[in-house]
C-alpha cells in the first residue's frame, strides 16, 4: 500500500492527522487537475487555482462528513467531482440577476470548447448532466471523469472498470445525448 494511501485510510478513520499529511502529498498532483479545469473556464475567471484545490481538499476532508476512498485513483475522482461542484457553485453565484443573469444560454456546442458565456454554459451542462445521471450514469461518471477530471478515455474506462472501447461508444452517446437535451434547454428559453 503507497504512503497516500495509507494516510487515505487513516483520515476515513478519522485521524485528524492524516488530513494534514495529506495534503502535501497531493498537492501538485490536485493543482493541476485544478489548473487544467479552470483553462477550460471564461477568460477573466476569478476563481484562482490554488483557491480550487484548498476548498475542494477542505470539502474532501471535512469531519463531519465522513468519505471513504477505495484507493487513489477514487480519491481523485472525488476530488475533481467537488471541483466540478465548486465551479458550478460559483457559477451560480455569478448567473444571479444582479450580475447579468438575465442572459440567454447558449448551447454548448463542444463539450471541450469553452465560450464567453462559460458560466452560463456551465449551468447548463450541470442540469444536462443530472438528467443525463438519470437515464444513464455511466455515461454521466464517464462526461464527469473526462471533462471534469480530465482523464484520458483509457483512464476513465479504467477506473468505470469498463473496456475502453465501451467507453468510446459511451462517451459519443454522451456528448450525443447532452447536445440535444442542451438545444432543447435553450429552445425553452
Amino acid at each position: 500500500m503507497s504512503e497516500a494511501t495509507q494516510i487515505l485510510d487513516a483520515v476515513q478513520r478519522g485521524d485528524p492527522q492524516a488530513a494534514e499529511q495529506l495534503l502535501p502529498l497531493v498537492y501538485d498532483e490536485l493543482r493541476k487537475l485544478a489548473a487544467a479545469r479552470l483553462v477550460q473556464e471564461q477568460p477573466g475567471q476569478t476563481l484562482q487555482a490554488t483557491a480550487l484545490v484548498h476548498d475542494a481538499y477542505l470539502r474532501l476532508v471535512d469531519q463531519t462528513t465522513p468519505q471513504t476512498w477505495d484507493n487513489r485513483r477514487h480519491f481523485f475522482a472525488a476530488a475533481a467531482e467537488a471541483m466540478r461542484r465548486i465551479l458550478i457553485e460559483n457559477a451560480r453565484r455569478k448567473d444571479s440577476l444582479k450580475r447579468g443573469g438575465d442572459k440567454n444560454r447558449q448551447p454548448l456546442e463542444d463539450l471541450a470548447a469553452s465560450s464567453d458565456d462559460g458560466a452560463e454554459d456551465l449551468l447548463a451542462l450541470d442540469e444536462a448532466l443530472g438528467k443525463l445521471a438519470h437515464a444513464d450514469g455511466q455515461a454521466a461518471e464517464l462526461i464527469k471523469l473526462r471533462y471534469f477530471a480530465g482523464l484520458t478515455m483509457d483512464e476513465a474506462a479504467h477506473s468505470l472498470n469498463i473496456s475502453p472501447r465501451t467507453a468510446y461508444y459511451a462517451w459519443d452517446y454522451a456528448r450525443s445525448w447532452l447536445r440535444q437535451e442542451m438545444r432543447e434547454e435553450s429552445s425553452e428559453d
